[in-house]
This record gives C-alpha cells, structure tokens and sequence, in this order.
C-alpha cells in the first residue's frame, strides 16, 4: 500500500444460531462495516455514520485494537492510518456488529502489515476472540456457515447457494449479549442435549435440501437458548404467531436478539414487513439477502 493509496476494507453483518444452531450456525447479511484507510503519520478513526461517533477517535479504538492484537501476534508493528469509519450495522442488536468489527481489524492488520493471512488463520483469530466461530465466520466467509470450536482445533462448513431472502424485525432499544447470556442454564439433561442435538441437525439437513417448511418447524423447536432469552423479547411471540401468516416460513431470534429474524421465499420480504408493521408499528423492519461473498478488501491507486 503506497501513500497514495486508499485501501477499502468491507465486512458483512451477521445473524447467529438460527434457532437451534446456537453458537454453530451463522449466515452472513448485506448489511456493512466499511474502513477507508490511508497510511497517516498517527492514528485517526473518522465516523463517517452517527452511530460510530460513539467510538474512540484514536488507537484505543476497538477496530483498531483488534488489528494491533493481531499483529502483534505475528510479531509486527501496526503503522499508524487514517481510517474513515460506516456501518450499516445496528449497535446491540444481535446482528454481528461487534464480530464485524473484529474480523475488520484483523483484515486491517493483514493489510498494513503484509501478513498474508490465510481464510483459516482469519477465522481462527476471529473465532478465538469472539469465543464462538458463527458471526465471525459468516462476516469473514459469507453465505452460511456451520462452525465447531473445540480446544484443538476452529472448522467450518460453508455453503452459497442457499435461495431465500430475510426480513430482520429490530427493536429501538439495545440487548447486550452479556444480559443475553447470563439468562441461560449453566448446564442441561443429557436426554435434553440429545433432543436439542437433533433439532439442530434437521435444521441444518432441511435448509440444505431446500426444505423450508422443515427448517422453519426446526428453527421454533430450539432447547439451548430460545426459551430462557423470551424473557427478554417478548415482541418474538407475536412475530412467531403473525409472521407465518404473511409468508415467513421461519421464525428465531437474531444472535442474542433483540432483533428477530424471519426466513421468506424470495420475493416475499415487502408482503412479510407489512403484514407485522400492522401489530408491531414501532420496530425497524429490514429487507435484507444474504451476502454470499464475505469480507472483501481491495486497494484504489492514486487517491
């Protein structure tokens, strides 16, 4: 990267678990995170967007951190940039921002250092840091994603080809997934784990096979984690019951919510939002399809 360049870094959102994929399943949105970055004698984060002005201007910025611990993990320094900051992503809503941001840095990092990372060694970090492997590696590879992260070793699965579009029905307020979590079981039945197991699997075989009827009964079925967040959102139950009226075929929390998302035939978006606006007017109702290409980065000369 010459000083006159500008390099582009853009990084889909994400949703998570799908019902029953908790912590496994993810499928990248088209929805973006997007750094304009110019090499800068020190750091400067620009927002370009109202909610990342919220943000640090300087290195202690989260993005920025991520791409330094990166690099210092391959034992190189981060020269300093200027980067322009928007996002598309709502903040705390279950739509991946924070996995964004960290797949972000650490392409920033793999960038500016001349890392040459490989997809694996990205979805690795990402992964470790994020704790799971579903957003982090929707964002970075795109499409969906079936992950598992163990002590030895972060694998994933991904697919392209999936035909079907989303409607993402978020709520003004905010959902730290900390609060998310701590409202779940430390532990369950084994015949309970079976059971949630199973439903997963179906999810995943009848989302493969074209199976939307299926899916969407699976998506409903959850045992992890569903049950215990309801609590929390309790728009899901009228989406759950309204939304399959107008079209969705499935139903399930975004991440850790708040946000629902519905599964519809494609071309079947508009129908689905104006039919729940009628019982839910004071949400945000986004069209959205999933992004099949992941986090790109490209460099435009001479600016």
């Amino acid at each position: 990267m010459s000083e006159s360049d500008m390099l582009i870094i853009k990084v889909p959102a994400s949703t998570a678990n799908l019902g029953p994929g908790f912590d496994s399943i993810g499928m990248a949105l088209n929805l973006y995170l997007t750094l304009e970055v110019e090499k800068a004698d020190k750091w400067q984060v620009i927002p370009l967007t109202k909610e990342m002005s919220t943000f640090p201007s300087d290195e202690s910025n989260f993005i920025i951190q991520m791409a330094m611990k990166t690099a210092e993990k391959y034992q190189k320094e981060l020269p300093p940039a200027k980067v322009k900051v928007n996002s598309e992503i709502p903040l705390a809503r279950g739509l991946g921002s924070s996995a964004a941001a960290i797949v972000a840095g650490i392409e920033l990092a793999d960038s500016l250092c001349d890392l040459q990372l490989s997809q694996q060694e990205k979805f690795e970090m990402a992964a470790d840091i994020e704790g799971h492997p579903d957003n982090a590696g929707a964002s970075l590879f795109g499409g969906l994603i079936i992950g598992c992260q163990t002590e030895e070793s972060v694998d994933v699965v991904m697919f392209d080809d999936l035909d079907l579009d989303i409607v993402a029905v978020v709520p003004q307020e905010e959902l730290l997934t900390k609060k998310a979590r701590g409202v779940l079981p430390t532990e369950i039945s084994f015949q309970q784990a079976v059971t949630a197991g199973a439903v997963s699997n179906v999810l995943v075989a009848s989302l493969l096979k074209g199976d939307y009827s299926l899916a969407g009964k699976m998506m409903k079925k959850d045992r992890y984690h569903q049950p215990y967040r309801r609590e929390l959102v309790p728009h899901m139950d009228i989406i759950e019951e309204k939304a399959p009226e107008y079209g969705a075929f499935g139903v399930a929390l975004s991440g850790a919510g708040p946000t629902i998302l519905c599964l519809v035939e494609p071309g079947s978006a508009e129908t689905v939002i104006e039919g729940l606006k009628q019982w839910l007017p004071d949400m945000d109702y986004l069209s959205l399809k999933i992004d099949q290409t992941g986090s790109k980065v490209f460099s435009m000369t001479g600016i």
